[in-house]
């Protein structure tokens, strides 16, 4: 290599003055061109200059070269050898950049591959939200709201008063089946009262029966003596007819008693018929006096399970109806339903463990398991299903509803229906 004080008259370079200074630049050019010619396997080559018009076409109009018959293959050798010095001479500049490349390379490949080996044991989707059974909440009587107890998104427990209803109306209702009780209480007494009655009003009357049948006997004997004694002549036709006229009457008077009988016994009919309706009576008025006390307890609307009151909309001395709702209730039984592409359920079995992440927590995991997965696609229960056999078809991959649940949701992160979640299942 040219040293640093040979630079002056070392070479000239085009459009120089000799013995000019060279530049760093062009001090380097001229060095790499010296190396190479060193390790040229002939040598450095000292071609004679060249004579003006050399360059110029023969007589057949061709250079030089050309009329020759085509290149050198020495020259083609030459410039092989000169690419294979260049990366060689690239290797020896830049040893730590290529073994840097090389590791980074190595270590992309085996990255590739443990990725692979991992992700195949796992199914993923971002189409997935957590799901519950959410209703309304609604007071089953109407009334003024005397006191609303809760407010937005508050959490309660199973038996908590939310809201409570003008209990005035119900307490009259209530006042009065209890004396409606009482009076068909009274009205059962009477009637059973008055059968105990009427049973000894049949006993005196079977009793008459027999005093009359008695009577008629006897007035059979009298009358069959004094009709003998008037034939005998021993007796007067007086006698014979008085007796005939008591017979009679004793007769009509046992044909009464028995009448008398048989009518108190159908008047004891009538009256346990009567005790019927009164018993009936009673108890629809306990039956009003239940629905009624039902009615009182309604005022108060209570939660049925622990969940969380959003959307409230209920306020104090608003009216409310019957079945106007008045707030959301969200249970804290709460799931998720991802929508998988029916090519992931291969290997998805319910009881397998899913890791989930949910958009509004990205930092933390939630464990769970897969609960059962729908016997259907999305669209197949839809407001309007696919008509597949009408019109043209393009086949697209469905999307099959899983339910997932949670193993342990802790309390302290408030989520809700709706909220985006991204699973991931372990199938293998």
């Amino acid at each position: 290599m040219l040293e640093a004080d040979d630079r002056k008259g070392a070479g000239t370079w085009p459009g120089r003055e000799a013995g000019h200074a060279l530049t760093d630049g062009e001090w380097r050019l001229l060095s790499d061109a010296a190396e190479d010619e060193a390790r040229a396997p002939d040598g450095p080559k000292n071609d004679p200059p060249k004579k003006p018009g050399d360059d110029r076409p023969g007589e057949d109009g061709k250079a030089p070269e050309a009329a020759g018959g085509g290149d050198d293959p020495a020259e083609g050798e030459a410039g092989e050898e000169e690419e294979k010095g260049g990366a060689a001479r690239f290797v020896r500049k830049h040893p730590i950049a290529l073994a840097v490349g090389a590791v980074v390379l190595l270590l992309a490949i085996a990255a590739g591959i443990v990725w692979y080996l991992h992700a195949r044991h796992f199914e993923s989707t971002d189409d997935a939200f957590i799901d519950s059974r959410q209703f309304s909440l609604s007071p089953k009587v109407g009334g003024y709201i005397k006191d609303v107890l809760v407010t937005d998104n508050q959490h309660v427990r199973a038996g908590d008063v939310l809201a409570l209803i003008d209990e005035r109306d119900y307490v009259v209702a209530l006042d009065q089946a209890q004396a409606q009780i009482a009076a068909a209480t009274a009205n059962v007494q009477s009637a059973v009262a008055q059968i105990a009655a009427q049973e000894a009003q049949v006993q005196e009357s079977q009793a008459a029966v027999l005093q009359s049948q008695a009577a008629f006997e006897f007035s059979q004997v009298e009358a069959q003596r004094a009709e003998d004694l008037a034939t005998k002549g021993a007796g007067t036709v007086q006698r014979s007819q008085q007796t005939r006229s008591e017979l009679v009457q004793a007769q009509a008077n046992l044909t009464r008693a028995k009448a008398t009988v048989v009518a108190a016994q159908r008047q004891v009919g009538v009256l346990q018929a009567q005790q019927s309706s009164t018993t009936a009576s009673l108890g629809q008025a306990r039956a009003q006096l239940e629905q009624a006390q039902l009615n009182l307890s309604y005022t108060k609307v209570a939660a049925a399970q622990p969940g969380r009151i959003v959307r409230l909309t209920g306020a104090k001395g608003q009216l409310a109806q019957a079945g106007q709702a008045i707030a959301m209730f969200i249970p804290d039984e709460m799931w998720v339903t991802a929508n998988f592409k029916e090519t992931q359920l291969a290997d998805m079995r319910p009881g397998q463990k899913v890791e989930m992440t949910i958009d509004a927590y990205p930092a933390r995991r939630f464990e769970g398991h897969v609960a059962s997965i729908q016997s259907g696609s999305g669209t197949a229960f839809s407001l309007l299903p696919a008509q597949n056999a009408t019109g043209n078809y393009v086949k697209v991959v469905q999307r099959v509803p899983v339910k997932l649940v949670f193993d342990n949701l802790p309390d302290d992160v408030a989520v809700g229906p709706g909220m985006s979640v991204v699973p991931r299942v372990t199938v293998r």
